[in-house]
């Protein structure tokens, strides 16, 4: 069995910076959940970031439900959720018995498209939050939903899991929302082996969603709710993972990146191919580098190719309205999800990958339009 070659998998820092913060809090003993690792990785992520304050949570998914509880989403509302991501982005709205409607793609982003965006706001007035993707660390097309978001007076929320270290005119994603979120699972582009950060420039929204992830205690000496609360906060060992994998951030979004530059180098002359789109407002982390097929190779082919030889790829995310579990929520669009489902498939971008793991996957996807 040849070496394995992994989409996108957990790489820690040659440093050794995160042994030494995880050191840390064995030393101290501060391995429950709280602790100066957390604190640390909140000020360190908001500083990158450039936002005022940050909440560490155990998932992207729990950051995403306590920004719309922050909202004030609650049963019946309507939030308008992208359509093309992956079911975490959609799953809270559900937790807080409110209505997703969801939104269609455009081609230059393939993200939510500010023409289906509008349309669903022309449809559906009353709604009370917009959740906008940055899908494989692309931007989404901000001025215009930002925009769209103020004239309508909604809160809107940036899930950008996939997107740390991307950046839309200069500044970093997940800042323009009243919310943003970040997740640190094992595949993302930095891992704290699974986690999540929700920011704002609201100190009174995360300070709650601090209060709501640790079971909403009351300050009293007995336990005392006055509210339903969760089990949300991140561990402080787990923090201290983060704290070191963040000072390698950009050296990630420099190997991705060149990931992606290498494959559009090597295979953009294929019939078919065409690479995600990187507009010049864009500076993306190339989380996944990701390619349509629309030619003599479908992206079956393709895969089950790679999959021969011990190399792991993946469909694009099927959209939520083609979900069986979401399939009686409206979906306002074309169908442009749809097509790059269909026609997608995200391409091995894993940050170990040396040289020539590259140029063994090259060679694989030249051989089939070499032999067909």
């Amino acid at each position: 069995m040849k070496e394995k070659i992994w989409l996108s998998s957990p790489h820690m820092s040659d440093e050794g910076y995160e042994k030494e913060y995880v050191q840390e809090a064995f030393d101290t003993n501060w391995i429950a959940p709280l602790g100066t690792n957390v604190n640390g990785f909140e000020k360190e992520l908001a500083e990158y970031v450039g936002i005022d304050h940050a909440s560490a949570l155990s998932s992207g998914t729990a950051a995403i439900h306590l920004a719309l509880k922050a909202a004030g989403v609650g049963q019946g509302d309507i939030v308008f959720c992208q359509s093309l991501t992956f079911s975490a982005t959609a799953n809270p709205i559900v937790y807080e018995k409110a209505i997703p409607v969801f939104i269609d793609s455009d081609e230059e982003t393939w993200n939510m498209s500010p023409e289906a965006l509008e349309e669903a706001f022309r449809k559906y007035p009353e709604v009370k939050a917009v959740i906008v993707v940055h899908l494989y660390g692309l931007s989404a097309d901000l001025d215009a939903i930002v925009a769209l978001c103020k004239k309508h007076n909604v809160v809107l929320i940036e899930d950008a899991a996939e997107s740390l270290g991307t950046t839309y005119k200069g500044k970093q994603t997940g800042t323009f929302g009243d919310y943003g979120i970040f997740s640190f699972n094992g595949n993302k582009i930095i891992t704290t082996s699974g986690g999540g950060m929700l920011v704002s420039n609201d100190e009174e929204a995360i300070k709650k969603s601090r209060f709501w992830a640790t079971q909403s205690r009351d300050q009293a000496r007995h336990y005392q709710h006055s509210e339903i609360g969760y089990n949300y906060r991140m561990s402080n060992v787990v923090a201290g993972i983060g704290r070191g994998q963040l000072k390698v951030l950009d050296q990630r979004v420099a190997k991705k990146q060149a990931i992606y530059n290498f494959y559009k180098q090597e295979l953009s002359h294929l019939e078919g191919i065409q690479f995600m789109p990187i507009n010049d407002w864009n500076n993306p982390n190339c989380w996944l580098t990701s390619i349509t097929l629309n030619g003599k190779i479908t992206p079956t082919q393709l895969m089950d190719a790679l999959e021969e030889e011990n190399i792991e790829s993946r469909p694009v995310w099927k959209p939520m309205h083609m979900q069986p579990v979401f399939e009686q929520y409206d979906y306002v669009g074309t169908n442009v999800g749809q097509t790059l489902f269909e026609t997608g498939v995200c391409l091995p971008s894993d940050t170990k990958m040396t040289e020539a793991d590259l140029e063994r996957v090259a060679k694989i996807i030249k051989g089939l339009w070499e032999n067909v």
